[in-house]
This record gives structure tokens, C-alpha cells and sequence, in this order.
């Protein structure tokens, strides 16, 4: 890892201390607990996790770069399917994991223009620091709008009108598990001491058991003769999608990220699994490096999410590309009223949404799920397409 940059002193000093979280409750569980508790410690642990630790996580000054940041233009494409789906149900919308709030102010700014605002715009948002740039941001870029918005700390217990979740199910907590000859196992974390009594985290493997087990075996993961086959389940996700169904009474659901559907989730090829880190814009595969100050992520296994949503009284009304979603929304119409196509402006828009939509960036490893309840019209995002991708 020696590419990569190196952290301040107290970046340092605030990884230590999670650190030693980690390893004391790595004891206290008998010295092993599952990556998805670790996942949940390093990214989200009071004060001290990466999503709740203060640093700068969006951005060209951060560690990655959403479709928010790249252009205005994705958030009011996706104003116009968000538009449907409030007209149809409840001038109601949460969205979840707000990031900077770019998403919130660019879909309320083209929803104001389309004369469709939502009463109230809510935010589910965990981290404090976070909240603080999302409150800053739509003061600045939509001051007349901003009261409409609130910040919940929970899911609300009854729910119409539309949710949207973009990146959030790549940062849920997952399994990994691990397919050999002689079995399943669960990968977890450990921890071990050096010649100079430094403490270690270390991978150590369990045999998988209870629901880790049984989602293992119903997805027959592929049995190397030599070797093993390493992959992630997302149960969290999953039983975050079966929450909102029993909230969702009427309305729209949007979950936009990366990832397969099962077929192309758990090739053989694919035997070391989706897990990935990011930091300061590198991605790397160590998961231990400096716990608090990394993204962890995992690919979303779509066909899953959508399974847990089906089963759970919800309606799937659509699976696309991100590339088709958003030509199916308008983005290149927004795109045109950017102004004179020769213009400066206009250039660095239309580069946005390439990279947006072509096949080698973000058009095609990008996925749109849509689940809806008590709505029964087609959904414009989903209205054409090539149907070659499917659940």
C-alpha cells in the first residue's frame, strides 16, 4: 500500500483508537467476530467510524465521486421519474444517505421547475458532519426550498409518497463467505500480537452456521476442486428493503448502485469476491488498512434485493441500466438546455453524462431497482430498453 497517501497525525491517531474498539470487542466475543460486525465498527462507529469520524468523504477532496458530484444533470433526470411517482402517490419524499445534499437540492430545484415540490423532503441521515454539509449546501443552492427539508433519525413507522437510495446498499454491512471442498465457512476477524506486542487484525474462518449458512447454500456457490471460492451476502441490505416494506403503504421506491444480478454475481470467475476500499480517490483490498479512514464496499447482488422486496408485499416495476434509466428520464433534454453546444459549459455537462451513461464507466455496472406499492402505471424510467438485463 505504499502508493498511497499518508494520513495526518490525527487521522492516525483517531484510526488507533478505533482500533483498540475493535480489538476489545474482538476479545470480549472470544477473540473472533464476523467481517459484517467489523464492517459495521469501521464505518459507523460512534465518533470514530468512517462514515461518523468528520472527514471529508465526497469530492475531489475526499475519497470518491458520486453521480451528485459529477452534475446537476443526474439528479434532474431523476427528478422526473421522482415526479411520477409523487403525483401518483404523496407529495411525500425521503431520500437515504444524502451525501453532500447535491442529489437533494438538484432534484428539488427540478422539481420546483416541473411545479411538482414535495411538501416535505426528508433526509436519513447517520452521520452529524454529513447533516451539516447537506443543511449548508441546500442553503446555498436552494435557500427557498431548504425549510422543506428534515433530517430523520429513523425510518418513519408508515410511509407514501417516494424513497430514493443511491449508493447506500454498497455500504451496508456484508457476510463474506467462503466455499472450499470441505464445506462452507464465514470469514471473520481476529487479532494477533507481533514480536513487539503490536495487536493485529487478522482473517480467521468460522464454519458458516445459521442464516449465514442457509443464504450460502441456496445460492450453490461454486466448490473449487483446490482453493476457495470468497464471496459477500448482504443480509443487512435485505432486511433493510423488508423494513420499508412494511412502511411503504402507497408509493415509489428508487435504489441506485452498483452491481449484478445473482447470475453474474457469483461466477467462478469471480472468486475473491466484490469487497473493495477507497481511499483518497485509490482503491485497494485491505480492509484492516487503517480502520475509520477507508470506504468499505461491496457489489449489490440486485437479484437479491429484489427477492426480499417481492417477498416482502412490494411490487419490482423496474430493473435497469443506469445509462437506460437516465435516457429514459431526459438527461440528454436537460442536457440541451445547458445552452449553446459549443459552449464551456455545455462541453464539461456532456462529459458528465458520458461517464455517466457509457458502457466503460457508470452506464453499465450502475443498476436501477424500483419497487412500488398501490402504483400501476409503467414507469417512465423503464419505459424502453434492451431487456438483456434481468433478475
Amino acid at each position: 500500500m505504499s502508493s498511497l497517501p499518508e494520513p495526518t497525525a490525527d487521522a492516525r491517531a483517531q484510526s488507533a483508537r478505533l482500533l483498540e474498539l475493535i480489538v476489545t470487542e474482538i476479545a470480549a466475543a472470544g477473540g473472533w467476530i464476523p467481517f459484517s460486525r467489523y464492517m459495521e465498527l469501521a464505518l459507523y462507529a460512534p465518533g470514530l467510524g468512517y462514515y461518523s469520524g468528520g472527514a471529508r468523504k465526497f469530492g475531489p477532496g475526499g475519497d470518491f465521486i458520486t453521480a451528485p458530484e459529477l452534475t446537476p444533470l443526474f439528479g434532474q433526470a431523476l427528478a422526473a421519474q421522482v415526479e411520477q411517482g409523487l403525483r401518483a402517490s404523496a407529495p411525500e419524499l425521503i431520500e437515504v444517505g444524502a451525501g453532500t445534499g447535491l442529489l437533494a437540492a438538484d432534484m428539488l430545484l427540478e422539481l420546483e421547475r416541473r411545479d411538482c415540490v414535495p411538501q416535505a423532503y426528508g433526509i436519513l441521515e447517520l452521520s452529524g458532519e454529513l447533516r451539516a454539509r447537506q443543511f449548508d449546501t441546500l442553503a446555498a443552492r436552494a435557500p427557498q426550498l431548504a425549510a422543506r427539508v428534515r433530517w430523520l433519525d429513523a425510518l418513519p413507522d408508515h410511509f407514501d409518497g417516494v424513497v430514493v437510495a443511491n449508493e447506500v446498499l454498497d455500504v451496508m454491512p456484508v457476510h463474506l463467505v467462503v466455499s472450499r471442498a470441505e464445506g462452507l465457512f464465514e470469514r471473520g476477524v481476529a487479532f494477533e500480537c507481533d514480536a513487539a506486542g503490536v495487536r493485529r487484525l487478522c482473517w480467521a474462518d468460522q464454519p458458516a452456521a445459521g442464516a449465514v449458512l442457509a443464504a450460502a447454500r441456496a445460492l450453490e456457490l461454486p466448490v473449487p476442486a483446490q482453493g476457495e471460492y470468497v464471496s459477500e451476502l448482504n443480509l443487512a441490505g435485505n432486511a433493510w428493503v423488508q423494513a420499508w416494506a412494511e412502511r411503504l403503504q402507497r408509493g415509489l421506491m428508487l435504489l441506485i448502485d452498483y452491481g449484478y444480478p445473482r447470475a453474474e454475481y457469483y461466477l467462478p470467475s469471480r472468486a475473491n469476491g466484490t469487497l473493495l476500499c477507497y481511499y483518497r480517490h485509490h482503491a485497494h483490498g485491505d480492509p484492516f488498512l487503517w480502520p475509520g479512514l477507508n470506504d468499505i464496499t461491496a457489489f449489490v447482488d440486485f437479484t437479491a434485493v429484489a427477492t426480499a422486496g417481492f417477498d416482502a408485499g412490494l411490487q419490482v416495476q423496474g430493473y435497469a441500466t443506469q445509462a437506460q434509466f437516465l435516457f429514459n428520464c431526459g438527461v440528454l433534454e436537460c442536457l440541451e438546455r445547458r445552452g449553446p453546444r459549443e459552449g464551456a459549459d455545455y462541453i464539461r455537462a456532456a462529459r458528465a453524462v458520458h461517464r455517466l451513461t457509457a458502457p466503460q464507466e457508470m452506464g453499465e455496472l450502475f443498476k436501477v431497482l424500483a419497487f412500488t406499492r398501490g402504483l400501476d402505471a409503467p414507469l417512465r424510467g423503464f419505459a424502453r430498453g434492451d431487456r438483456l438485463h434481468t433478475l
